[in-house]
């Protein structure tokens, strides 16, 4: 009998183990597709009201791969916003994990990748949209759906810090 519950636990923890690697290069696989969005930024943040610029200012950008690819960080500076955020592919969802700390707090929210494009759900009504443009530039904007259709609140364009 105690051979066999040797052997019982010998098949446990190696099979615990294949599903933990599993995991991992799942997950890295799936934060592969976020690599477009890795570097350093620098560009212009523009408010938008009513579909039309209200301010701008400067925004800057560092984001980075982390824990072996397994988590990216982004570090943004504006004249109105501080933010630090992580990101991460979470396997038992099947989804990423947005979640940034402001000085006045933290949050945490779904995002996807679909058409090349990172998208994080705030709500059903607000989302975060983070692309490459086909210049090259790094694009990330804010939505808010008013009436069946979908309004910019914010958008930074950026380009690769020399």
């Amino acid at each position: 009998m105690k051979h066999y519950t040797q052997i019982l636990i010998l098949v446990t923890v190696t099979l615990l183990g294949y599903s933990c690697a599993y995991s991992q290069e799942t997950s890295k696989t799936e934060m592969e597709k976020l690599r477009f969005m890795i570097g350093d930024w620098v560009g212009t943040s523009s408010a938008i009201i009513n579909d039309t610029i209200a301010k701008q200012g400067p925004v800057f950008e560092k984001i980075a791969y982390k824990l072996d690819e397994r988590l990216i960080t982004i570090d943004l500076t504006s004249t109105t916003l501080q933010l630090h955020t992580v990101i991460y592919y979470d396997d038992k969802t099947k989804k990423y994990s947005y979640n940034p700390y402001y000085k006045s707090g933290n949050g945490t929210y779904s995002g996807e990748y679909k058409d090349g494009k990172f998208i994080v759900w705030f709500s059903a009504t607000k989302r975060l949209i983070f692309q490459l443009t086909s210049d090259g530039n790094f694009k990330e904007y804010g939505e808010t759906l008013v009436e069946g259709k979908w309004h910019k609140y914010f958008e930074d364009i950026l380009s690769k810090s020399p």
